[in-house]
């Protein structure tokens, strides 16, 4: 796993996988005051496995009240048996503290 073009996607056994430019739903309430923050996700910052899930952090902008920063570990994915496999883009992600 890494990160490629300068933070644009991320790269699961040199394939893209997950990119920026996408809206997400997030359970952040160290980023910004909103119930559920939208986020803009501008730039990957890193990424690396809890166990079998793969986690990011991102840095962003809240659609809602505009608060731009750095995430905590959010995960986007799994591996199993060996393969990549996205979480649902619709679910509300929970940043790891």
């Amino acid at each position: 796993m890494r990160v490629l073009d300068d933070g644009a996607w991320i790269s699961v056994n040199d394939d893209r996988k997950v990119r920026v430019s996408e809206l997400w739903r997030l359970d952040a309430p160290d980023l910004c005051e909103c119930a559920l923050t939208d986020l803009v996700v501008e730039n990957f910052q890193s990424v690396g496995a809890d166990g079998s899930t793969v986690e990011v952090q991102v840095y962003g902008q809240c659609i809602a009240c505009g608060e731009k920063g750095t995430t905590g570990w959010i995960p986007v994915g799994r591996v199993r048996g060996g393969e990549f496999a996205e979480l649902d883009r619709s679910a509300v992600r929970r940043v790891r503290r």
